[in-house]
């Protein structure tokens, strides 16, 4: 029996610009897939695109409102290629944004569906608090005592766990500035994300009630793909897949990505699939038990920012195949 397919599908932090560009030139399924979301988004979309494909654009990619929809566009995009070519995930994955795009590439709701949902989430932060999100190289519970209660009131809060110690903080600015402060008296190494929003923190609360407004008026269904939720850490139920509130509240509440990850049998192979941009979640399935014992493997579709993509995009695709 074949290995299973884990698609893995980044979020805020991932980006880059141009990140997917020689793939929408080479790719004529990613394309379309591209094509068909920014179409379905409307006027807002021909801005998104053509701020993706400049060298010069208008809005910062770092920006949620201009980052989150590509990710969520290029993450279905790419399992959408793999599903063409026959090499189906047996199961889904996704961080922050990332798990979006799980759910419509489970079916959970359709294509254009998700873009009407990605323009209702850049609606929602639009009037959202600044903040941002700080990288801190230790566990979860270390981390966490760097807050101070009165920090904590203010909003922040540990918004993602990615690693036995790696975890990351969000919240507004001043308090984001003095964590890091602590962190670095603690001798901890940590780095900002790139990100101009506090995800995944109290903060977009509000946010994340007005966005489930957008998801509510969209038809969902069960998945017809497992997902697995980084918000849960297991795998999304039928009934939790048709909550709006499911979904919505992925903007303001912690990304426990590890945990779900580590989760997966230690006995079992897999083929772990980063579909990019860059490689960073293959980064963190490197770290699975089953990938350290030889049993499973860890493919990137994409290279980091700054690389030629083809060779790494060919190399992946290959590999898959002969997997399969």
């Amino acid at each position: 029996m074949g290995r299973r397919i884990v698609l893995l599908l980044p979020g805020q932090g991932a980006q880059h610009q141009g990140m997917g560009v020689p793939l929408y030139e080479r790719e004529p399924v990613f394309a379309e897939a591209m094509d068909a979301f920014f179409s379905a988004m409307g006027e807002e979309g021909e801005r998104l695109r053509a701020d993706w494909l400049s060298d010069a654009p208008t809005v910062p990619i770092d920006d949620g409102p201009r980052a989150q929809p590509l990710l969520f566009a290029m993450g279905h995009a790419v399992g959408r290629v793999l599903i063409e070519r026959g090499l189906r995930p047996g199961l889904l994955l996704g961080h922050s944004v990332g798990e979006l795009a799980a759910a419509a590439l489970a079916g959970v709701f359709a294509p254009a569906a998700g873009a009407r949902i990605l323009r209702g989430r850049s609606a929602a932060l639009a009037g959202a608090p600044p903040g941002g999100m700080l990288a801190v190289a230790a566990a979860p519970e270390r981390a966490a005592e760097l807050i101070t209660p009165r920090w904590a009131a203010a909003g922040l809060a540990v918004g993602a766990v990615n690693g036995p110690a790696q975890t990351i903080l969000a919240g507004p600015e001043a308090e984001l500035t003095l964590a890091a402060e602590a962190a670095r008296a603690a001798e901890l190494t940590c780095v900002r994300v790139r990100a101009h929003q506090p995800f995944h923190s109290p903060v977009l609360a509000e946010a994340a009630r007005e966005f489930e407004k957008a998801i509510a008026a969209e038809r969902l269904r069960a998945p017809d793909t497992p997902v697995l939720s980084a918000r849960t850490a297991r795998t999304v139920a039928p009934e939790e897949a048709v909550d709006p509130g499911f979904w919505a509240r992925l903007m303001s509440e912690p990304v426990l990505f590890w945990p779900a990850l580590a989760g997966l049998p230690a006995d079992e192979g897999f083929l772990f699939v980063d579909t990019g941009p860059g490689n960073g979640l293959a980064t963190i399935a490197r770290r699975h038990p089953s990938v350290r014992a030889g049993l499973s493997q860890v493919v990137p579709l994409m290279p980091p920012p700054g690389r030629d993509p083809w060779p790494v995009w060919e190399q992946g695709l290959a590999t898959l195949a002969a997997a399969g």
